[in-house]
């Protein structure tokens, strides 16, 4: 006769009870879930599977499960990337108006329409931003990168019979367990993501072939090339910001002179247009020095610098390899450095959203 009652309870008691921790979890879970029956014609019109369509065959008993997921997840990432660069954009050229508004106040006219700009530049800086915490967009985008990340190398891992030293435990169970506990939500999709191939363990030897040639690649394919590609180009973007700065400086020495040395010549119509350039100058590098910490411009040269070595040095040991055993552990070795490099881009990227107080300092 208790019985009844005692499930009653529990199914009272057990929702105000649960651990906060865990009802994000499965909050987090359950917007995956939405956002993928969301995106559901996006995910499969752009969509860019592991494997192609001639590889299915050879592929182990499961994987596809892998795959599908990993679909999704990459194509609500790129989705979501979008919205948070379009976000960082805009706020940054706001910033930047705010400035110019402060500037053209303080240096060339003295009007409450220059501070009555500054202050409607700023509102609609913080609307957005206040939209864009509102619906995730960063924070989704952070979440489901890792996610994707986390299936490829686990899709790589399964295809070339990778297995752990102890059988009951997979490598990706430590995955970002040392980070925010709310991103166990990632390690129980990827957890049930392979059901169906972590228990047998692939044993057929092209699967190696097929991981090396796919996953880490060569200088213009798999993950050596991606590497390559992105560090050259965030280079070239990090020497475009010193040079913006060199520039700056330059004007602002030459204006500064200029007051100094020929001061008393000037015409005083050239006083303003001349302070009005310095600090414009000195603002534009100022907004793009913002934009290149926000997304952590240098960091991720030494990070895809770091993978690159990385990959490569996989790449030689493979091909010194004595037998299947030791390619398998090379690949192990390779992905769980993977898995560390993608949980340090998450805090990286964390850290370094753009709040108001943020968009206000930039201006000023």
């Amino acid at each position: 006769r208790r019985q009844p009652t005692d499930t009653r309870a529990v199914a009272v008691v057990l929702p105000e009870t649960m651990n906060k921790q865990h009802k994000r979890i499965f909050a987090n879970s359950a917007e995956f879930s939405r956002d993928a029956s969301r995106y559901a014609d996006v995910i499969e019109e752009s969509r860019y599977p592991l494997f192609d369509v001639a590889d299915a065959d050879g592929l182990p008993h499961g994987v596809s499960d892998r795959n599908k997921l990993f679909c999704i997840a990459d194509v609500l990432a790129i989705q979501y990337q979008k919205s948070t660069l379009r976000t960082l954009r805009i706020n940054h050229v706001l910033a930047f108006l705010m400035g110019l508004m402060f500037i053209l106040f303080s240096d060339v006219e003295t009007q409450a329409y220059y501070m009555i700009a500054f202050l409607v530049f700023f509102a609609i800086a913080a609307g957005v931003q206040t939209t864009a915490k509102r619906r995730g967009w960063h924070r989704k985008y952070l979440d489901y990168r890792t996610l994707a990340e986390g299936l490829r190398v686990q899709f790589y891992w399964a295809v070339a019979g990778v297995r752990n030293e102890n059988v009951s435990k997979f490598t990706h169970d430590n995955f970002l367990q040392t980070q925010d506990p709310e991103l166990g939500w990632i390690r129980n999709v990827m957890r049930v993501a392979g059901t169906r191939c972590d228990i047998n363990a692939n044993t057929d030897p092209a699967g190696l072939d097929f991981v090396v040639r796919e996953w880490i690649g060569d200088d213009k394919s798999g993950q050596l090339g991606y590497f390559r590609k992105k560090s050259t180009e965030r280079i070239a973007r990090n020497r475009n910001t010193e040079r913006l700065g060199r520039i700056s400086l330059l004007v602002s020495i030459v204006v500064v002179i200029a007051f100094v040395a020929g001061g008393s010549v000037l015409p005083e119509p050239w006083f303003a247009p001349m302070m009005v350039l310095m600090g414009v100058t000195l603002l534009i590098f100022g907004i793009r020095q913002g934009y290149a910490y926000a997304t952590a411009e240098k960091d991720l040269i030494k990070q895809y610098e770091f993978m690159l070595r990385i990959y490569g040095n996989a790449s030689r040991r493979l091909e010194k390899a004595e037998d299947l055993v030791e390619q398998r552990q090379v690949l192990r070795a390779l992905g769980g450095s993977a898995l560390d490099e993608h949980a340090e881009w998450l805090l990286m990227h964390r850290e370094r959203s753009i709040d108001e107080s943020e968009i206000w300092r930039m201006s000023s």
